[in-house]
């Protein structure tokens, strides 16, 4: 069973707008066994549309079209959608009521003209009603392909795939079990690693495939398992497991995790620890990663962005004449910015960075690039610099967050 996404919109192709639809939609579809043949992205014209629904229904029984659909007279999507299944547009009743009612929910009970024409649909399309937002997703069957168009906006895209397109899916199509285990391996080059473990991959039952998915120095081995019978395939993947665990049990962080930040809070969790983060360089993403997993509140206290190194001194006690001695992204500014946090916030953990991500450097003239970050637990701390002088300032500080999150769970895992 195969797939084609097809997004449509000028704002992607222009660089404006990042298309996150198409990996989300992918990924969804990988995880009921339908694999995605391509990816088209159009802009919005008719013709391009049309020609790119031709593409996609010549390589795919399922597409799923996403973006271009607006309340304007001229949509363009829909005009595009008729014309090439030769359909017409209609008023429809239930999603027009649908429609009125979402408009009085949201107190706005005079709907406008424009509004109405989120209820044309095509005459032959299947409708998914829209919870989230006002056009809804049209499904047109033609020649053994099932059609999909949704509307652009990913929050109005994310529980239409996972809450009515997936399910329509299982219940159509019988679909085999897809069960996947990801094992996060740290301090293991790929190729070392996969020559360490290549005659137990090379045993692998052919109904199970491993992937190497490196991140930053985290390598994460995803295995996927296919197969008719659930219960069969949880215990096939767990023999398999237990046979590659004597190869790198050492340098595995997580036997089942898939985000750094998700495995750091099975950890925290378990050991009953506190975290509290001060940020220089990383300007928050650190608190952003660790705070974007449900339940966070349990183990992080807060942080702060002493951006400014006069906040350092006032908010984290750092000394005056350590950052003179020192210049503000060293060593010791790092390890007294994690000692001011760990005491402000009271916590058992403490990180801290400080560098310089560019395209400037600071006003100590620090090497563009430069890193220091500083773990602290309990009465344990290490410190660590990167050198990272290529990359843009989002990479930079993903990237370093990423990292900083990586070694506090190794250390954590190995006291």
């Amino acid at each position: 069973m195969n797939a084609a996404i097809l997004i449509i919109g000028d704002e992607i192709l222009s660089g404006n707008t990042l298309d996150t639809n198409s990996n989300f939609i992918a990924t969804e579809l990988r995880n009921i066994g339908i694999s995605v043949s391509r990816i088209f992205t159009v802009p919005d014209e008719i013709d391009a549309i049309k020609n790119g629904l031709k593409a996609a229904t010549e390589i795919a029984k399922i597409v799923i079209a996403t973006g271009g659909i607006g309340p304007t007279k001229d949509d363009k999507t829909r005009t595009a959608f008729a014309e090439f299944f030769n359909d017409q547009l209609v008023l429809d009743d239930e999603t027009f009521e649908h429609l009125k009612q979402l408009f009085i929910k949201r107190k706005r009970e005079h709907l406008l003209e424009i509004n109405r024409n989120q209820a044309v649909v095509l005459s032959k399309s299947r409708i998914f009603q829209n919870e989230n937002g006002t056009a809804p997703c049209q499904m047109i069957e033609e020649n053994g392909k099932l059609v999909f168009s949704l509307p652009g906006v990913p929050f109005e895209v994310k529980p239409f795939i996972r809450n009515q397109i997936i399910p329509f899916l299982r219940e159509r199509f019988s679909l085999k079990h897809i069960l996947t285990q990801i094992i996060s391996v740290v301090d293991f080059p790929e190729s070392l690693l996969s020559q360490t473990i290549e005659d137990w991959e090379l045993a692998l039952p052919e109904n199970i495939s491993l992937s190497y998915l490196p991140v930053g120095n985290r390598i994460k081995l995803r295995l996927t398992a296919v197969g008719n019978d659930l219960d069969q395939l949880k215990n096939q993947l767990s023999a398999e497991v237990e046979k590659l665990k004597p190869y790198i049990s050492e340098n595995v962080i997580s036997w089942n995790g898939n985000e750094i930040q998700e495995i750091l809070k099975e950890i925290l969790i378990e050991k009953k620890l506190t975290l509290a983060t001060a940020e220089s360089c990383t300007g928050g993403e650190l608190a952003r990663l660790i705070t974007s997993v449900s339940g966070s509140s349990k183990y992080f206290l807060g942080g702060v962005i002493p951006y400014d190194y006069h906040k350092k001194m006032e908010i984290l006690g750092v000394s005056e004449k350590t950052i003179l001695e020192k210049t503000v992204v060293s060593e010791e500014v790092a390890q007294e910015m994690s000692q001011g946090c760990q005491k402000l916030f009271k916590t058992d953990i403490s990180i801290s960075t400080t560098g310089v991500s560019g395209p400037n450097s600071d006003e100590f003239n620090s090497e563009i690039g430069t890193v220091f970050y500083s773990i602290r637990i309990n009465d344990f701390e290490k410190t660590n610099r990167l050198f990272l002088p290529h990359l843009d300032r989002n990479d930079f500080a993903h990237f370093v967050s990423q990292r900083v999150l990586q070694d506090l769970v190794s250390y954590l895992v190995k006291d």
